[in-house]
């Protein structure tokens, strides 16, 4: 019976994998932006993509472009492209972007034009990504530009949902609020902040035209009831009618700010319903798709960005990421492999935009070796791709598919050469897109689930903002702690706070503010046997941003059982503070907490002999509570014990050791196969020995280089090349 559920389920999955499309695995890039590539080009690079194994295509589908007059639609260019498509036996992907608006809308509608906080308005613009006008388009919220943009994509959806090159449409370019990829929707940077959180301070927001602060109100009615109930909520007691309550333009961790930032994450995913909504009243057959920048853990209060709700709305998601915009550490492409994961909730998620090619003179480069992504060669793509599709990836898309001509993106990104010509790496892209639709079994076997989680607690993040005008402290925090198990060949994965109890084991990060209901989560959960281990301050501000008298906060005493005897908050003396927890000596960063036991037991203590870090036991589970922020330390400075610690977490045996943590392991299993894929990011070859728990052995034959693994029970000796790979497939 077993072995039919696992027959009947394989199926399933086959058949998920490939409705509608016809596609084993989506491999491709993006091609049309309007202007790019010339149209005197398009007809040999489609055969060109077709002959290297590329399957589909996605397409920027700009409102600025096509609806020329009002009620005056230019399809010619994107008919054109369906119908190489369909002759190439390529898939399209039409991207909406309504974050293009008609120049000649700007004039019909100038109340709509974004506001940001300090009054300024926006204007059309072009996009450093699309040498068209009219971004970043119009704020949604006004009803007369909603109904003209849910003219045009409802035109979009009428006009090619019965064309048979199509495979659907993606939704909300990247997910987020930044404007549809213009450079007037950038966030200030903030010299203060690191290199790898610049961009997530507080700069210009938008949007406070008149149409969006009267959303506001209506969202704020529906949470308070009454203008009175805000006034006692905002502590702003004068409030007389919904005209005296406006948006925060100056932040602070105060009630009002927080809501703002809670409105706004709600109402652009309202909008992305919204989206959806006109589509599907259309076309009912297609696939709808959309992917995100994986910077939730960063961005979620600034750009609205949250992977969870986003996946959540559609049938697949995806990610953008660039190696050459956020460093080529490995565990960072893995950690945002492994959020997407988590978000897509079991769905089906793609690396929507992989780096192919160089990055020219952006400021996210400089100062970085030529060879840290800037100009990748064909071993970069391969590793790239290796590292996605260990981590569960089932499609990649190349953000170009050859680099635009104009604007300051030129020359970036592709893997073919500025006039569609072949290259090295488009060669090596060729090689995926031909092996991975040859193994179709290969995405019948998922990441298994992570040996613990890191949980995402959104207050959390957005309280960071409010409070410092930066989210760095809390992704130090998160990532910190993902990059510490990572160091250990451990598979962390990301849990949403609501999902929790799908985990026996927890790590909280900088837990600084919790809300009544989140601190009732996780006190069920380690009631009901979970463990938890949390950074320091848990729940020290509350819901609105109120600190609590006496700590930790939010019923969390009995929890940890623990009291506060001390804090201090002098984040600019404490960069290099130091603890001892267990025997082993690590550090803390920001703040530093000091307990009185009570029914717990001190595991830790500062330099001054106070205790640092408690342990103890309630309900059925065990919690752990460190007084101070091991992630972030760890993030700033890598060290052995302090990597020893995070993994003596682990609920039970690893599951798979390695002798070199530089090369990673993960393990995919699925009715059709257990498949071990070995990554060497390294630029050099490495022979490393795997030992796998659970059991000894048969076989194993490397599907994907045939490279030699030499088996003897639970261990695999195998020798990878300089940024390359393995995929293992294990017989018992």
């Amino acid at each position: 019976m077993f072995q039919l559920k696992r027959v009947l389920a394989a199926a399933a999955f086959c058949a998920q994998l490939c409705a509608a499309a016809d596609l084993i695995f989506p491999y491709g890039a993006v091609y049309f932006r309007k202007s790019n590539p010339p149209e005197a080009d398009w007809e040999r690079d489609h055969k060109t993509a077709a002959q290297n194994g590329m399957n589909i295509f996605r397409h920027w589908v700009m409102w600025s472009a096509v609806e020329v007059a009002p009620g005056k639609y230019d399809w010619r260019d994107y008919d054109r492209m369906l119908e190489l498509e369909r002759q190439n036996g390529i898939k399209a992907i039409l991207a909406e972007m309504i974050t293009a608006a008609p120049e000649w809308a700007f004039r019909m509608y100038p109340q709509a034009r974004f506001e940001a906080q300090d009054g300024y308005r926006g204007v059309p613009e072009y996009s450093g990504s699309s040498a068209t006008g009219g971004f970043p388009g119009l704020c949604l919220d006004n009803p007369e530009v909603r109904a003209r943009a849910g003219a045009f994509l409802k035109a979009l959806a009428t006009r090619y949902k019965d064309n048979p090159a199509l495979y659907g449409y993606d939704l909300w370019n990247e997910g987020n609020t930044n404007g549809g990829a213009s450079v007037y929707f950038q966030l200030a940077s903030s010299a203060h902040i690191p290199n790898e959180h610049r961009g997530t301070g507080l700069g210009r927001m938008y949007c406070y035209c008149p149409a969006s602060i009267a959303e506001f109100h209506k969202w704020l009615q529906k949470k308070y009831g009454s203008v009175e109930a805000v006034a006692k909520a905002w502590r702003r007691y004068s409030f007389t009618s919904w005209d005296d309550v406006q948006p925060s333009r100056t932040g602070g961790p105060y009630p009002d700010w927080l809501d703002w930032l809670q409105f706004r994450e709600d109402r652009a995913h309202e909008l992305l319903h919204w989206r959806k909504e006109i589509i599907r009243s259309v076309d009912q057959k297609n696939k709808i798709t959309m992917h995100g920048i994986a910077y939730t853990l960063e961005s979620l209060p600034s750009v609205s960005a949250n992977d969870w709700r986003a996946a959540a709305q559609v049938d697949s998601y995806g990610f953008t990421w660039v190696n050459a915009r956020k460093g080529n550490e490995p565990w960072k492409q893995y950690h945002a492999v492994d959020l997407v994961r988590a978000a897509s909730r079991g769905k089906r998620f793609w690396h929507s935009e992989m780096q192919g090619g160089p990055l020219w003179m952006a400021s996210e480069v400089t100062g970085r070796p030529i060879e840290d992504a800037r100009k990748p060669d064909e071993k970069d793509i391969r590793v790239w791709n290796m590292v996605s599709l260990s981590g569960g990836a089932t499609g990649v898309l190349y953000l170009r598919y050859r680099p635009l001509l104009d604007g300051p993106l030129f020359g970036a990104f592709g893997p073919f050469a500025m006039d569609g010509s072949s290259t090295p790496r488009s060669d090596m892209a060729s090689k995926f897109a031909k092996w991975t639709n040859a193994h179709p079994e290969l995405w019948q076997s998922p990441p298994v689930k992570g040996d613990l989680a890191i949980v995402f607690v959104p207050e959390s993040e957005r309280f960071n903002f409010a409070q410092q005008g930066n989210t760095a402290n809390y992704a130090a925090s998160a990532r910190g702690a993902y990059e510490a198990f990572f160091d250990s060949n451990i598979q962390p994965d990301w849990v949403h706070i609501d999902n929790i109890d799908e985990y026996s084991t927890v790590y909280l990060p900088y837990p600084v503010m919790l809300t009544q209901k989140t601190a009732t989560k996780l006190r069920d959960f380690v009631s009901n046997g979970g463990t938890l281990i949390s950074e320091g301050l848990p729940g020290y501000f509350g819901d609105d941003a109120h600190a609590g008298a006496k700590q930790p906060n939010l019923g969390l005493q009995e929890v940890f059982g623990a009291e506060e005897a001390d804090v201090d908050f002098t984040p600019d003396l404490l960069e290099n503070l130091t603890i001892r927890v267990n025997g082993r000596s690590i550090g803390g960063r920001y703040f530093k907490q000091v307990y009185r036991p009570t029914t717990g037991k001190a595991i830790g203590q500062y330099a001054d002999g106070s205790v640092a870090a408690i342990e103890n036991h309630f309900g059925k589970g065990r919690t752990i509570l460190i007084g101070t922020f091991p992630g972030a330390a760890y993030f700033k400075k890598p060290n052995a014990e302090a990597c020893a610690l995070f993994q003596s977490f682990l609920p039970q045996k690893q599951r798979i050791t390695i002798s070199d943590s530089s090369v990673t392991a993960r393990l995919h299993e699925g009715p059709d196969g257990t498949f071990l894929w070995i990554v060497n990011p390294a630029r050099e070859s490495k022979s490393v020995s795997i030992a796998l728990s659970g059991g000894a052995w048969h076989s194993a034959k490397d599907v994907w280089a045939d490279t030699d693994a030499q088996l003897e029970g639970q261990n695999i000796r195998i020798t990878i090349p300089d940024r390359d790979g393995a995929v293992i497939r294990l017989h018992k």
